[in-house]
């Protein structure tokens, strides 16, 4: 459990409009009950006495065309929880399926502001793919346990696109569905609990999956505001005060509703869901407009989405209004069917509720399959009797709650009976619609969701510390980089290694100043030779391995690898064009070995002369590259952003660590890019001739020592050390 009094908790979902008032629910398919569902996780744990805080981490977006207020880095929500933003990808506001190749950069991000804020989570919870693969990497990093919610599946959506003809490489260019469901696999891998809203989303939505028979699941169903979704009856009650904003919106959604209908008194038939074709709306009004008995008893009301125009709208969006505007005119349902283009989700979205449970109306989720059906819940709960699909969530909501009936929608004929079923017997109306109110407060509210997860966090968070002592892909290199305030990274060869004497001071030091003082190895040497090196020579294990020139990064014992590294130094990587302007130079290419995704390496004796063609070759090529040439024979071809230095600077930048707080020791050519730099430069007394000519430079201090004696004499000199 957490060192302080009550928990830290850290709650992702990357992407959609989200902020803590006037969600935007339906503006698009990204901006749908997962928005809502966060937030209002968010400040429903920030109630419970057990939390201490809760950060609910989206993305930062600064576009004119939305508002202001997703550009605003904290929000809060309550006294203990808040929306944090951090800048990922484009400032502009995007699709979710755009967002894939930035989502490294939103971990960086957020490890830096959890290093600011001084404070470790407890507990990381990714909501949705995206969010899964954010969370997965910062509890990698941070040693913490992991939740994942997924909220929908990529290999259900796979499978109903390619129902409606795409295919599969049409779908994935669009939708970027195998990167999804890849994310889906490993997030599901190493989540220490998967959470599901239904047992049916188990059974069937994650059975598809390679990693569902080792995921540990349980099931919490979400939680909803019965403060906000009160029952209908409470309008009318003289003892419930009824704030004037709400009775405004009341008037203001019979106006809204009654301008389509010729009787408005009627009972109401009420759908509200996104403008998606799963969710077969198109079924409920031919179900409607095919059943005149129907049509007499009652009206239908559709609320799918907010809109201004249809033709600036997406495909599938688009599609389905065109469609039920189709309809409406097929089975000439003017005067009957209502479709209004707007409301306000957070006001009026309750009201409609009340407005269609006060007329004695119906909810129909016409869905073809509903992995939960929130709106169930919440029309349940206003006390409004229930139609639902009976394929996923809805079953254990009807079965919990008993206020309504379970349909094949697939069939309009069976959508069109259960409603009429319900509106011609008053007796069975009223016990569905009280059942569904005593049955939300049982099951559904968000007292009870946080009861739930809460215990499900204490086990987990009991065996946190468990969870650093075995090998896994976690490591406790994060924590401790969240935390140090100097950093010391140094050369292996002829800079730690060359005396055994020495380096086991340096160890002893190292272990001693180990709280504060983190330690990292920045080497030309690849992953699997820094391994034996390590074991060879006993080298205390490093918080953070620099390999192969500054090309890769590792953390920890476990050498997990920083994937935001690699993403950041495959900006403009050109490798076989680089090859193709060598090859014409007779270069010795090393070892494959030592040939890695980001360096190509060669052996090249002659010295500057020969350096210069190489220059002139790149150039011609008009490449852009980093080039490291050292003990007079070893050249590395690198990104233009990657090296020993450069990778230092972004170790600075990612765990808030300050330039002059790091140090940086070395004895060779190829160490010459970090000692040049802000850091503090340490140039052990056995160095290369090539590194004379840093003698004088501000920050590099030549020592007298050799091997580890002049990294120890370093840093002394610069005070990073207490030891004598």
């Amino acid at each position: 459990m957490s060192q302080y009094a009550a928990l830290y908790l850290q709650l992702f979902s990357i992407h959609g409009l989200i902020r803590g008032k006037n969600l935007e629910l339906g503006r698009d398919a990204d901006t749908g009950g997962q928005t809502k569902y966060v937030v209002e996780l968010a400040k429903a744990l920030g109630e419970q006495p057990e939390v201490e805080r809760v950060d609910l981490f989206t993305r930062l977006i600064d576009d004119k065309r939305v508002s202001k207020d997703y550009a605003e880095p904290l929000t809060p929500l309550s006294d203990k929880a808040r929306i944090v933003r951090l800048p990922c990808g484009p400032k502009r506001y995007v699709r979710k399926e755009l967002l894939w190749p930035y989502l490294d950069e939103f971990v960086d991000e957020a490890l830096r502001f959890t290093r600011q804020e001084g404070r470790l989570p407890d507990l990381v919870h990714g909501h949705y793919a995206d969010a899964g693969y954010v969370a997965g990497e910062l509890a990698g990093f941070l040693g913490v346990p992991l939740i994942f919610t997924g909220h929908s599946l990529g290999r259900a959506k796979l499978k109903v696109l390619l129902g409606t003809g795409l295919s599969e490489e049409e779908i994935d260019k669009q939708y970027h569905i195998q990167q999804r469901i890849r994310v889906e696999e490993e997030v599901m891998r190493k989540a220490d609990v998967v959470i599901a809203s239904t047992n049916h989303e188990i059974a069937k939505e994650y059975e598809h999956y390679e990693a569902r028979g080792t995921a540990s699941f349980e099931v919490i169903p979400p939680g909803i505001d019965v403060d906000r979704f009160y029952p209908y009856y409470y309008d009318e009650d003289e003892n419930h005060d009824i704030p004037e904003v709400l009775r405004q919106a009341r008037a203001n959604m019979r106006q809204e509703i009654g301008r389509f209908l010729n009787n408005p008194n009627k009972p109401l038939i009420l759908a509200i869901s996104r403008p998606d074709r799963r969710k077969n709306i198109d079924g409920l009004v031919t179900a409607y407009g095919e059943d005149k008995e129907l049509q007499a008893m009652a009206n239908l009301a559709i609320f799918a989405g907010v809109r201004k125009d249809i033709r600036k709208m997406d495909d599938n969006e688009r599609s389905v209004l065109t469609e039920l505007l189709l309809l409406m005119d097929t089975y000439d349902l003017y005067g009957k069917l209502a479709l209004p283009k707007k409301h306000d989700p957070e006001l009026e979205i309750p009201v409609l509720y009340r407005l269609a449970a006060a007329s004695r109306g119906v909810f129909v989720n016409p869905a073809l399959t509903e992995n939960f059906g929130i709106t169930l819940i919440e029309a349940s709960s206003s006390g409004l009797p229930l139609v639902s699909t009976d394929h996923g969530g809805p079953k254990d909501i009807i079965s919990n709650c008993q206020s309504g009936i379970l349909v094949d929608a697939s069939r309009p004929s069976n959508i069109s009976t259960a409603i009429k079923k319900i509106l011609i017997d008053p007796e069975l109306w009223r016990q569905y619609s009280n059942n569904g109110v005593s049955g939300v407060r049982r099951h559904y509210s968000w007292e009870a969701h946080c009861r739930r997860y809460l215990k499900v966090v204490a086990r987990l968070c009991e065996t946190s510390t468990a969870m650093l002592t075995e090998p896994s892909w976690r490591s406790a290199a994060g924590r401790h980089l969240s935390q140090v305030d100097r950093l010391l990274i140094s050369d292996i060869d002829h800079t730690l290694l060359g005396d055994d004497t020495a380096l086991a001071e340096l160890s002893a030091v190292l272990r001693a100043e180990h709280p504060k003082l983190g330690f990292g190895v920045a080497t030309g040497r690849s992953l699997e030779f820094i391994k034996e090196g390590l074991d060879e020579h006993n080298l205390p294990i490093p918080d953070v391995t620099i390999a192969a020139v500054g090309s890769e990064i590792y953390y920890g014992r476990e050498f997990l690898p920083d994937q935001g590294y690699a993403q950041h130094i495959a900006y403009g990587w050109q490798p076989e064009i680089i090859r193709k302007a060598l090859s014409r130079l007779d270069l010795e290419l090393q070892p494959e070995a030592n040939q890695r995704r980001f360096k190509i390496s060669y052996y090249l004796p002659g010295g500057n002369d020969k350096l210069a063609e190489v220059h002139h070759a790149l150039s011609q090529a008009k490449v852009r590259y980093t080039l490291s040439y050292s003990q007079g024979r070893f050249l590395d071809i690198l990104p233009y952003r990657a090296g020993k230095g450069k990778a230092i600077r972004y170790l600075s930048h990612k765990w808030s660590i300050p330039a002059e707080r790091i140090a940086v020791a070395g004895d060779s050519g190829n160490d010459e890019e970090m000692l040049r730099g802000s850091f503090m430069g340490i140039v052990v007394g056995n160095y290369s001739e090539e590194l004379a000519r840093l003698k004088g430079k501000r920050r590099v201090y030549f020592a007298q020592g050799h091997y580890a004696t002049g990294v120890l004499e370093g840093l002394k000199h610069y005070r990073f050390i207490t030891a004598e």
